[in-house]
């Protein structure tokens, strides 16, 4: 995924992560959430590492960022700057038993997504149609529902909640 860097707050995270080879996470606004007591953040998120960058022509930067690991997110505080930092700690991958016909719908509608919208391929270095995992972390990036939702399929130890839904919407 490519991102344009343009606050300097997040120019200094950006230039923290290439000094000290990290990362940095990538949450999901909460609403409804308290933001003066950083709760407008979700617990889950991405922890991403910057693969590339540059300077872009009107001063701003672009990376390019690559998601390693869902990660749960607590003590979120915010510095001087208004960055928000946190405590995070990497969730365990999905326990999954997935019916290979209910993947192969899955896979199949999701590849005709990427055919007819060619942008989404400029998100990923390689699809993983392959990688039953991968195609459904990406129809849980597409799908419009509500993050509450999302939220609620990803807390979860297993993928059994969030194939049943996709099998319901990608079959209908």
């Amino acid at each position: 995924m490519t991102l344009r860097i343009f606050e300097p707050r997040y120019i200094r995270m950006v230039k923290d992560a290439c000094a000290n080879d990290s990362g940095f996470v990538i949450c999901m606004l909460n609403v409804s959430g308290d933001k003066a007591l950083n709760k407008h953040i979700f617990e889950v998120g991405t922890y991403a590492k910057i693969i590339d960058f540059n300077l872009l022509s009107d001063g701003f930067m672009s990376i390019t960022v690559f998601g390693e690991t869902a990660v749960n997110i607590d003590n979120i505080r915010t510095e001087s700057d208004g960055l928000r930092i946190g405590d995070c700690v990497e969730k365990a991958p999905w326990c999954c038993d997935i019916d290979e016909s209910d993947i192969a719908v899955m896979r199949g509608r999701l590849q005709e997504i990427f055919s007819r919208y060619e942008e989404l391929n400029t998100l990923y270095i390689r699809p993983e149609f392959d990688n039953p995992i991968w195609v459904i972390h990406r129809w849980l990036e597409l799908i419009p529902v509500d993050p509450e939702r999302k939220q609620f399929f990803m807390k979860q130890q297993d993928c059994k909640y969030i194939v049943t839904f996709l099998k319901n919407l990608v079959l209908d």
